[in-house]
């Protein structure tokens, strides 16, 4: 066909200097123009750039709060959603992704653009709105690349003739290092192209570009090194799947090279507001929209009341409820919480909670988190911290030493009362926010997420919702980039100096050495520094980690070893924080804190070899028989 219909989206507040460039985003298509029409005016160009914008592929993010309990960071505590630690394999089709037509949607724009008159480009340039096409539609071959491996490279609109035969319009899968050159040779090419201006977050920037180059660069290594350590059974013989081992180093360079591209230049930096509260300081930044976050580079960004999402509305705590029905389903699990190593001597241990033979008591509920990284409490609401300037009330209920076997009382129901061993007046049984498994909508894990939860009244109401943003690439990210290229390339000096950059801003006085620098540290630094922010699935597919980590074994309700990157992570944990009732000893009002896993996981996650790529479904197949299967099919 060779008209070309869009959804353009209202104008009337596009473009108004920075704050057009901002929200322009958040509006909602309201019409639908020809394609004669498009390309006469300026305002309707800009539409189908936000349409484009829209279509932006995420996987984990906040418009899916569910997303982050797929694995081992987060846990559902509603009927409908906790049946994700229910199931104990993924299917072989999840996280495919093969939209030709939004690929389609972009070689178009691009064609059309390129032969639009001039004098249309008023406000925004032809070579801006080009650039920041290319970079969407590289954005989009890496979101392929990361689940299909290699596919079809197609940078022209396929144009149908009518004439019968369709051969001609078929393309063969590119190998997937093919896919990942592209991606980094689109980035470089447009950098210069994209404004260079870090007040400039919704829209694509040349910090952008380069993000995405560095990200892309070290998936690209990864996969070429550790497919061949691992997984060398997990490759096509073209090479539609996997990346030849030689060509890693190549990779690990531009990922740095691009990184420091960034670092060096000075426009961004770490997020650093309110050093007198390291842990506050963190959370921050993920809910900073002002031009004071020089750390946020690319985002989605939301506006009340035209484009919200429901994050907040499910991770609220339950005791903060402004929408009963949702509120406290997102809970952080033990198996993170446990990750957040202690300032003191930078050591990656356990939490110290004792036995059930013999507990550790603690004054305070909070005691157990005393001297860890600060972007545990930054990440999580832990037991007796406070959200929105109220308490959290965390607890399990009460364990009674009365006797000498310890028995635990507990109550049915979130703030439940009862009746303690030697008494006839009610109490409290269990904390306003859990756990209490009896009901949903509470901290089953022990732990709310504190990370994209919005602090401003009101957002967590299913009818408001939250304009909280979604950050796709940050500076932090940035420095980790770099600091893993580094060590890949032997250069663990180097890499010491950008993790301890990043671990100053969490608390760490004691700088890492080149000693140091092991790939179990790079994972564990991943690990702590972006949790819910959507890349554990990727991270674990590009080291080759998946199958190891996700192995399918019970866990018995034991906790890994924090400090081993290959540590089995297959059952979400929580933590329990008990009141003791002990009358007339030294622990009576003191706490304990027992691990126990949730009674509604039930399985244990098996990531299977032919996990690593998607199904390519039969329609894609019979439609096109150039397409070869993946490993798994």
């Amino acid at each position: 066909m060779k008209k070309f219909s869009i959804i353009i989206a209202s104008v009337l507040l596009l473009f108004t200097g920075c704050k057009g460039d901002e929200h322009f985003l958040t509006i909602s298509p309201n019409n639908i123009f020809e394609d004669e029409d498009v390309w006469k005016n300026e305002s309707l160009i800009m539409g189908l750039v936000s349409d484009l914008y829209s279509r932006y592929a995420d996987y984990q993010t906040v418009k899916k709060w569910y997303s982050f309990c797929d694995f081992d960071e987060g846990y559902c505590s509603n009927a409908v959603d906790r049946k994700r630690h229910q199931n104990a394999t993924w299917s072989y089709g999840e996280q495919a992704s093969w939209d030709y037509g939004y690929v389609r949607h972009m070689n178009l724009f691009l064609q059309k653009c390129a032969e639009a008159d001039a004098s249309v480009f008023a406000t925004n340039s032809r070579e801006r709105l080009m650039a920041e096409v290319r970079f969407l539609r590289a954005a989009y071959y890496f979101a392929m690349a990361k689940r299909m491996g290699g596919v079809p490279l197609i940078t022209d609109p396929l144009q149908y003739d009518y004439s019968g035969d369709v051969t001609y319009l078929y393309h063969p899968r590119n190998p997937e290092y093919e896919i990942y050159d592209f991606i980094l040779k689109e980035c470089d090419e447009i950098k210069s192209m994209l404004p260079d201006d870090p007040s400039i977050k919704s829209r694509a920037t040349k910090a952008a570009a380069l993000a995405m180059r560095s990200r892309a660069a070290l998936y690209a290594g990864s996969i070429a090194k550790y497919g061949a350590l691992r997984t060398p059974e997990v490759k096509l013989p073209n090479w539609e799947v996997g990346i030849p081992a030689e060509k890693a180093d190549d990779y690990y360079d531009i990922a740095l090279k691009s990184a420091q591209e960034i670092i060096t230049d000075g426009k961004y930096d770490l997020y650093k507001q309110n050093p007198s509260d390291l842990a506050d300081n963190f959370a921050q930044l993920f809910l900073d929209k002002s031009d004071a976050n020089r750390e946020a580079i690319f985002v989605e960004d939301f506006l009340v009341p035209n484009k919200t999402h429901n994050y907040t509305v499910y991770s609220l705590p339950l005791s903060m409820s402004e929408y009963p029905r949702y509120n406290g389903s997102l809970c952080a699990t033990l198996n993170l919480v446990q990750l957040y190593e202690k300032i003191e001597g930078n050591q990656i241990v356990p939490l110290e909670y004792g036995t059930t033979e013999d507990p550790k008591f603690y004054d305070n509920p909070g005691d157990i988190f005393a001297g860890r990284d600060a972007r545990l409490a930054g990440t999580v609401i832990l037991p007796g911290s406070s959200f929105r300037g109220t308490p959290v009330d965390i607890w399990a209920g009460y364990v009674s030493l009365v006797d000498e076997t310890p028995t635990i009382i507990r109550g049915n129901a979130p703030g439940a009362e009862g009746l303690l061993p030697g008494s006839d007046t009610p109490v409290q049984l269990v904390g306003n926010d859990g756990p209490c498994e009896e009901t949903e909508y509470n901290a089953h894990t022990g732990f709310y997420v504190r990370k994209y939860n919005d602090t401003t009244a009101g957002s967590g109401d299913d009818n408001t919702g939250s304009a909280v943003w979604f950050i796709r690439y940050r500076f932090g990210e940035v420095l980790l980039n770099a600091a893993e290229a580094a060590f890949e390339l032997g250069q663990p000096e180097l890499a010491a100096t950008y993790m301890t950059r990043l671990r100053e801003r969490a608390g760490f006085t004691t700088p890492l050495t080149a000693g140091d620098i092991t790939f179990d540290r790079i994972v564990h630094e991943r690990k702590v520094e972006l949790a819910f922010e959507g890349h554990e699935l990727w991270d674990m597919k590009r080291w080759r980690l998946a199958h190891i980590v996700w192995n399918g074994q019970n866990m018995n309700g034991v906790p890994s070893d924090p400090a081993d990157a290959e540590a089995v992570n297959t059952q979400c944990l929580g933590l329990q924080p008990l009141k003791v009732h002990a009358p007339e000893t030294e622990y009576d009002g003191k706490w304990v804190f027992y691990v126990k896993m949730p009674g509604h996981v039930t399985a244990a996650h098996q990531f299977r070899i032919g996990n690593y790529y998607s199904e390519i479904n039969t329609t894609i197949l019979s439609n096109n028989p150039l397409i070869v299967k993946q490993p798994n099919q």
